[in-house]
């Protein structure tokens, strides 16, 4: 079974607009709702695409009722800790000429919260996979995926770490199943901008002998890149697409990926999730699966003629 965390869910509230002026009322020309929070999107992702998931993670108030009920309408399965104060975030996004975002602090967490998860977490068996993915709210914990990598990395759990920073870096020790940094959080990690597939590949086998089995590098329009536990590289290039929508690209990318290492195979798993990713990026939600299921065709005819 596949769980996924998310400690900080939300609603996202997408509003519409040709133009922002500051300081004066601005109307939008069309609005949608999602339920957000990186973790919940890869569970959305892995249902359209007929993979068992469970999403867990914390919830507070009205807004995370909705959440809750809105992702057992999709036929979601989840398990979330429910928090006595507070009420899960609304995060505003903005789509005008450039993408805002004002997002929401959320509620806060005690440490009777956190007991509660872990006792969810123990859990788990052997075989399932864990994803931990995005930042943690200020009422956690800084080490706070260390620690869960702590407490349960002697029961052969695979651990999928979607996260930038520290936060990432404490983990590496414990020998995650899979990291997906992007570009730009990989050079990050170094202190440089990196450029190339040369030199990208070249710091994510940095992460690999730091201790990473897998490191999944999505670079946006440049494609993606993986470096497999083999130490083998591989490299898929971008779908070909009008952009739409940048949020939960990655997070789809790393559904698609779990999705298709169902076959054992790492190139097949590298080309699902670029599909995946894309059909997200050319939509204005997350992938559906006759998108990815579009992209991935092209992709495969594109592997059949290299």
């Amino acid at each position: 079974m596949i769980y996924t965390l998310t400690c900080n869910p939300a609603i996202d509230y997408l509003m519409h607009t040709k133009d922002i002026r500051i300081g004066s009322v601005n109307r939008s020309s069309t609005e949608e709702f999602y339920i957000g929070g990186k973790g919940i999107n890869v569970s959305t992702v892995l249902s359209e695409l007929s993979v068992p998931n469970t999403a867990l993670g914390f919830i507070a108030g009205f807004t995370g009722n909705a959440i809750e009920q809105g992702l057992r309408n999709q036929g979601i399965s989840c398990d979330f800790i429910h928090l006595k104060n507070g009420f899960s975030r609304i995060n505003v996004k903005i789509r005008a000429d450039e993408e805002t975002e004002i997002n929401g602090q959320g509620p806060p967490v005690v440490k009777e919260d956190i007991s509660r998860l872990f006792q969810k977490l123990d859990a788990l068996v052997q075989g399932d996979t864990l994803v931990l993915a995005g930042s943690v709210p200020n009422s956690l914990p800084h080490d706070f995926y260390e620690q869960i990598l702590h407490r349960l990395s002697d029961r052969g759990i695979r651990f999928v770490v979607d996260a930038e920073g520290e936060l990432l870096l404490r983990v590496l020790k414990y020998r995650p199943f899979l990291i997906k940094p992007n570009n730009h959080e990989l050079g990050a990690l170094f202190g440089r901008k990196l450029h190339g597939i040369g030199e990208i590949g070249e710091y994510a086998r940095r992460l690999q002998a730091m201790g990473a089995r897998n490191v999944l590098v999505s670079m946006a329009g440049d494609g993606a890149l993986l470096i497999d536990e083999d130490g083998i590289q591989h490299f898929c290039a971008a779908c070909k697409g009008v952009v739409r929508n940048s949020v939960g690209a990655g997070d789809s990318m790393v559904a698609g990926f779990l999705a298709g290492l169902q076959s054992g195979d790492y190139a097949h798993a590298l080309m699902v999730g670029t599909a995946t990713g894309g059909a997200t990026a050319f939509s204005d939600g997350l992938a559906v699966k006759t998108e990815i299921d579009a992209l991935l065709e092209i992709l495969s005819e594109r592997g059949r003629r290299s």
